[in-house]
This record gives C-alpha cells, sequence and structure tokens, in this order.
C-alpha cells in the first residue's frame, strides 16, 4: 500500500532529493567518503555550498545587496536574532498564529513591541487586515504561513517600514518579489530539507545600525563575513537543500510550483466544501493557506472524527491528525506532495461519505 505523506513537518521531500542524498550519505562526490564525515571545508563541499546559494538566488531572483544564509537553530532562533540585528527602540508585529506569537513574545525581551492586530480571539482562523503600522517601526514582522492554523498571507505587501517573514512553510511555495523584505527566515523542514538548516535572506544594508553589542553567532554579519561556514554549518541538511533546489529549477521554478499547488489545494478544498461530512477551519477563503489545509468533521458528524482518522489511515494517508489546538484534520500539501496523494485523499472522504450519508 502507498502512503500519502501529509505531515506538517518534517514533511514530504522530492524522491530526487532523497535519493541523492542516500548517495551521497555512502559516497560524497567520489570521494569515497560519506557527506557526514567530510570536511564542511573540503572543495568538495563548499561547492555545495555555493551552489545552494546560487540557486537560492537564482530562483527567488534575488537583487543584488542581499545576503543568503544557511545557519542552525532553526526558526525559532530568528526570534531573537531579528530584534538583536534589527530593533532600536520599537518593532511591529502581525500576530497570526503560535509562532507568530512567540516570535512576537522573544521580541519584548528587546524594546517596544507593537501587536498591530491579531486573530487570536478566533482561534487564528482569519488573517486581520485593515490595521496601522507605527511609521517609527525599525521593522514589521509577519508569518506568511500558518501551518497549525492553514492561513496564509499570499500577496507581497507594500509598506513605509522594513518588513521581515517568517517564510519557514511556503517558501518556494510561489514567487517571491523579495526587494519588498528586509528579511526573510525560516527553518528548512517543510519545502527545503531535513530538520537542521535554517535560511535567512537578510538586505545587507539594514544590518549594523544598532547601537547595542551582539554576541557573535547572533550577528548575521558574522555569517555573511563567513560565508556560512563561520563554524560547521548542517551538512547533510544544506546538501539535501541543494537537491531540492535543483528539483524545484527542473520542474520549472517557483512559478511552476504555484501553479502545482493551487491545482492541488483546489482538489481537496472543494471536496471538503462538497461534502456534508466536513467543513474547513478557516472563515476567509481567500485567507486560505495553499500548505496546510485544514478541516474538522462537521457538526452532525463530530462523534466519527476517531473514526474516519482510522479509516484514512488504513487507506495510507499518513500525518494528516490536526494540531491538538484546532483538532480535526490538517493535510499539509507542500511542493513535493504529488497531487495523486490530494486524490487519494479526497477518495477517501468520499468513500467514508458514501458509508454514512445515505
Amino acid at each position: 500500500m502507498k502512503v500519502h505523506n501529509f505531515s506538517a513537518g518534517p514533511s514530504i521531500l522530492p524522491d530526487f532529493t532523497v535519493e541523492k542524498t542516500a548517495e551521497a550519505i555512502k559516497n560524497f562526490a567520489g570521494t569515497g567518503l560519506s557527506v557526514m564525515e567530510v570536511s564542511h571545508r573540503s572543495k568538495e563541499f563548499v561547492a555545495v555550498m555555493d551552489e545552494a546559494i546560487a540557486l537560492f538566488k537564482e530562483l527567488l531572483n534575488i537583487p543584488e545587496g542581499y545576503s543568503v544564509l544557511f545557519v542552525g537553530g532553526g526558526a525559532s532562533t530568528q526570534f531573537c536574532m531579528i530584534p538583536y540585528n534589527l530593533m532600536g527602540k520599537k518593532a511591529a508585529y502581525l500576530n497570526t498564529g503560535a509562532w507568530a506569537n512567540k516570535a512576537q513574545k522573544e521580541a519584548n525581551l528587546f524594546g517596544e513591541v507593537v501587536e498591530v492586530a491579531s486573530s487570536k480571539e478566533a482561534v487564528y482562523n482569519y488573517i486581520p487586515k485593515g490595521y496601522e503600522i507605527p511609521a517609527d517601526a525599525d521593522y514589521f514582522h509577519i508569518t506568511t504561513n500558518n501551518t497549525i492554523y492553514g492561513t496564509e498571507i499570499k500577496e507581497d505587501m507594500d509598506i513605509n517600514v522594513p518588513l521581515v517573514a517568517d517564510m519557514s512553510s511556503d517558501i518556494f511555495s510561489r514567487p517571491v518579489d523579495v526587494s519588498k523584505y528586509a528579511l526573510i527566515y525560516g527553518g528548512a523542514q517543510k519545502n527545503l530539507a531535513p530538520a537542521g538548516v535554517t535560511f535567512v535572506i537578510v538586505k545587507d544594508e539594514i544590518l549594523g545600525k544598532v547601537d547595542r553589542q551582539i554576541p557573535t553567532m547572533l550577528d548575521y554579519r558574522t555569517h555573511i563575513k563567513g560565508e556560512s561556514m563561520f563554524n560547521t554549518p548542517p551538512v547533510v541538511p544544506v546538501f539535501a537543500a541543494l537537491q531540492t533546489l535543483k528539483w524545484i529549477k527542473e520542474q520549472g521554478g517557483v512559478a511552476a510550483m504555484q501553479k502545482m499547488n493551487e491545482e492541488k489545494a483546489a482538489v481537496l478544498y472543494n471536496e471538503i466544501d462538497r461534502n456534508p461530512m466536513f467543513k474547513g477551519t478557516v472563515v476567509n477563503e481567500e485567507d486560505r493557506s495553499l500548505m496546510n489545509i485544514c478541516f474538522i468533521m462537521a457538526d452532525e458528524y463530530k462523534e466519527l472524527e476517531k473514526e474516519f482518522f482510522t479509516f484514512a489511515t488504513e487507506r495510507g494517508m499518513s500525518g494528516i491528525k490536526g494540531h491538538r489546538s484546532v483538532g480535526g484534520f490538517r493535510a499539509s500539501t507542500y511542493n513535493a506532495l504529488p497531487k495523486a496523494s490530494v486524490q487519494a485523499l479526497v477518495d477517501c472522504m468520499k468513500e467514508f461519505e458514501a458509508l454514512h450519508v445515505k
């Protein structure tokens, strides 16, 4: 039986990435050694890092004046690195989910934080709109996709303060106008690589403007100067990231990814809306995520939630259990998930409906 991987993260990777990484774990670049045991300063691995950075810039059309970094610590470490490096006195945050809330909490340690809007009161089931961003904010922080609650900001904002975005779960899922951002960051374990590496795209000119001293490892300039090699990078995840970047390019780039993701999401959302046994959790259709599709049982079928989970799992659906704060189900439809897997889930939902709805 084929297993369909809807896990929210770590999540499905392209077969190409898995196969090439497995090969390199056994014999990396013809060295006779594993990529896990060669020096990160060897010419073979330096070539991997250089190519990964170059492809990152190519696929996202990153302008001159930006640096791409691969660092450790996860996106959660970025929650403090960002205010450490960018906040002078004040920063603004949009609170659209658990991770946005955690980022905002860390920023409170460094100065005044203005929460411009929040959807917390509604269990983050919509993206707030119509808020004002303080003109004197050092930056405005957003989380573009919310894995737990299934909402997504799908357009690049035009604002008058530096824009910072956590794109952990939707990077490379659509074209991005990087020139509208001061900094973009994310954990790689959704659309890029195994857990262990974090990417950062930072506009060089925004750095070095705060008065505080910054610990060496938390200073972006350290990693720019060291070309992501100040300390030993997470070599296997970086190698895997390069393979995924190659795969994205081979598929036609981020525009092709967006087209496939929109098609996959439409298939599942259409079934959720059609099937009387299920309903979506996001209030506004325009806020629905293309990456994490959350749904629950309709009120009259609530008692069948566990039964459907078992039913779907027995048919190869893996990782569809919703987050405990939302309940129900979550199908993560990242770049590498084939449309056939989405169709298999839809077929499963229809089969379950036929058993219970007369």
